[in-house]
C-alpha cells in the first residue's frame, strides 16, 4: 500500500501531476459548487435566518481550532522528523475542504500529499501515516471527557446518551493504547519484529503524547463552543449538551472506513442526532449544513494564510540571497 501511495505522490509532485490534479480540483469545485447553488436555490440559504453576530463569532472560533490541533499534531512526530506547524495546518484546512466533495478516509490522503508538498518536511509517507494513526487515537481520546459529561448531563433520548457513552468508552480505549503503547515498544518484547523497531523510531514519548492530547482537547473545546453559539443563532436550542452531542456524531461518523464525501457524512450523522434530540428536520439539516459550511470557509482561509505565509518566505530568501 506504501509503495502506490509513493508513487502517486511523486507523480503528483511532476509537472503533468500537478496539473492533472489542479484540473480535477477545479472540476470537483465547480460541481460541489453547483449542486450547493441548486440546493439552497430551492430552500433559501441558511445563514438568512440566523443572527449574524453570532455566526461570525462562530466562524472565528471554528478557524483558532485549526492550528491548536497542527500544533497537537506537531508533537506526535519524533523531534527528528516534525514538518512544520504551519504545513500541518495547511493539511489540516486542506482536508477540511476536501471533506465537501472526497469520500470519507481520503481526508487522510489529503494530508499526507500536502505535508510531504513542502520541501522543508524530514518525513517520509508512512512516518505521517503513522502521526496521523496516532492523532486519530488522540482525537478519539480527547473527546472522551467531552463526551462522558455531555451524556451525564444530557436531557435527550436514551439512544442519544448511550451514544454519547459509546463514544466515550471509545475515547478510553484510545486512551489506554497512547499510554501503554510506548511502554510496550520500549519494553524489548517485541524488538525482534522489524515493524517494532519502525514504530520505536518513529514514536514520540509519553509527554509529548499527552500534550498533544491537551491541545487537541483544546481543539474540540473550542469547536463545541462555537457550535453551541451557532445553535443560539439559529435559535435552535441553548444548550451545550446538544452542542456536544453533535460535535461527537460529527465525529464518530468521520472514522467510518467507507462513506460518501466526508462533510456530507458529518452533517448527515450531526442532523440526525438533533432530530432524534427533538429538533425539527428542516432545522437541524439547515444547522448542519452551515455548522459544515463554516468548517470548510475556515479550513479554506488557512491554507490560503499558509500559502502566502509560505511564500512570504520564499520571497524573502530569494532576496537576502540576491543581496
Amino acid at each position: 500500500m506504501l509503495p502506490i501511495m509513493e508513487r502517486a505522490l511523486r507523480m503528483a509532485r511532476s509537472t503533468r501531476g500537478r496539473r492533472i490534479v489542479n484540473v480535477l480540483a477545479t472540476v470537483v469545485a465547480l460541481a460541489v459548487s453547483a449542486l450547493a447553488a441548486r440546493h439552497f436555490a430551492a430552500s433559501g440559504w441558511p445563514f438568512e435566518r440566523a443572527d449574524p453576530r453570532l455566526v461570525a463569532a462562530s466562524g472565528v472560533l471554528f478557524l483558532l481550532t485549526f492550528p491548536l490541533k497542527a500544533f497537537g499534531w506537531h508533537r506526535l512526530f519524533a523531534p527528528s522528523q516534525r514538518p512544520e506547524a504551519m504545513s500541518l495546518a495547511a493539511a489540516g484546512g486542506a482536508a477540511s475542504v476536501s471533506g465537501a466533495a472526497l469520500p470519507g478516509r481520503f481526508d487522510d490522503a489529503v494530508r499526507i500529499a500536502v505535508v510531504r508538498r513542502y520541501r522543508s518536511c524530514p518525513s517520509g509517507v508512512s512516518t505521517v501515516a503513522l502521526s496521523l494513526f496516532m492523532l486519530g487515537l488522540v482525537d478519539a481520546a480527547a473527546l472522551m471527557p467531552i463526551s462522558a459529561a455531555a451524556a451525564a448531563t444530557s436531557t435527550g433520548s436514551p439512544a442519544v446518551r448511550v451514544a454519547l457513552a459509546v463514544v466515550a468508552a471509545g475515547g478510553l480505549g484510545a486512551a489506554l493504547v497512547i499510554g501503554f503503547l510506548p511502554r510496550l515498544i520500549a519494553s524489548g518484547r517485541l524488538i525482534r519484529f522489524r515493524i517494532a523497531r519502525w514504530i520505536g523510531e518513529r514514536l514520540t514519548s509519553g509527554r509529548d503524547a499527552w500534550r498533544a492530547g491537551f491541545l487537541v482537547l483544546a481543539s474540540w473545546s473550542i469547536r463545541a463552543v462555537a457550535l453551541f453559539l451557532l445553535l443560539a443563532a439559529f435559535d435552535v436550542r441553548i444548550s451545550f449538551p446538544l452542542a456536544i452531542g453533535f460535535l461527537c456524531a460529527s465525529a464518530a461518523s468521520g472514522a467510518l472506513p467507507i462513506a460518501p464525501a466526508g462533510a456530507v457524512t458529518q452533517a448527515g450523522a450531526g442532523a440526525a442526532l438533533l432530530v432524534a434530540s427533538g429538533v425539527g428536520v428542516q432545522r437541524a439539516i439547515d444547522f448542519a449544513v452551515s455548522a459544515q459550511a463554516l468548517l470548510i470557509l475556515a479550513g479554506a482561509a488557512v491554507v490560503v494564510f499558509a500559502a502566502a505565509w509560505h511564500a512570504g518566505q520564499r520571497l524573502t530568501a530569494r532576496s537576502r540571497a540576491a543581496v
